[in-house]
């Protein structure tokens, strides 16, 4: 009996990596065991000792784990992209959200926003409300979501608008829509790779767990759920 191929993820990358652990499963009988936090939060369980084979996250982290013995020198993969978007429930009202100037007026005038209070999209938004001058006008109504329930919670009407990592809009319909995607001036690419843990018990599993998440065939089923590849 194969020992399962423990796989640590983040959450933002969790609905297009799911859809692809079953296929892996099927075409090679490995058995895969996931498990999915916010960014900051797979380094600090890595670090603290949680097992894991294959680890996915922003690569400055996997370079810090790699650095730390816990990722295996060499084995760290760009994975992909994911683009910042704006959701709304299903059924809203069109928003125009294309122009640096037509977003900010978006969030000027939503009643509420969502956002991940304790991960990388949340810090790059309250960034951004700074950078654009609309803080102070805006904070009072911003929600703070804690772990991944961002988009969810749009479509349960505990805001008007959220913002989050376009994977995690997809993945929330059809209660949800993405009303579309950051304009280009203000959008930040949250950047994923791979890598193989330095103590995992079977590194040639998740070797091919690995190839299997990089390989060009599955682009179009990653697409389809928000990761773009460079």
């Amino acid at each position: 009996m194969n020992q399962d191929i423990r796989l640590f993820g983040a959450i933002a990358v969790r609905p297009a990596v799911l859809s692809l652990v079953s296929r892996f499963e099927t075409a090679t009988g490995f058995n895969v065991a996931v498990k999915w936090e916010l960014n900051p939060t797979v380094k600090k369980q890595i670090e603290a000792g949680e097992p894991f084979d294959l680890v996915i996250t922003n690569p400055h982290l996997v370079e810090d784990l790699t650095a730390l013995g816990k990722v295996r020198a060499g084995s760290q993969v760009a994975f992909g992209r994911i683009a910042m978007g704006v959701a709304a429930k299903a059924g809203s009202r069109a928003l125009d959200i294309g122009s640096v100037q037509a977003f900010g007026h978006a969030l000027k005038s939503a009643r509420s926003i969502a956002y991940a209070s304790d991960g990388t999209s949340g810090g790059y938004f309250s960034g951004l409300l700074e950078r654009l001058g609309i803080s102070d006008e805006v904070k009072p109504r911003l929600v703070a979501i804690p772990g991944g329930q961002t988009a969810p919670a749009v479509g349960r009407g505990e805001a008007e608008l959220g913002v989050v990592p376009v994977t995690s809009i997809l993945a929330a319909a059809p209660e949800v829509m993405l009303v579309g995607r950051f304009p280009a001036e203000l959008q930040s690419y949250i950047d994923f790779a791979i890598g193989i843990s330095a103590h995992s018990t079977d590194a040639e599993a998740a070797r091919q767990l690995s190839e299997f998440l990089m390989s060009p065939a599955v682009d179009g089923i990653l697409a389809a759920k928000g990761i773009e590849r460079h």
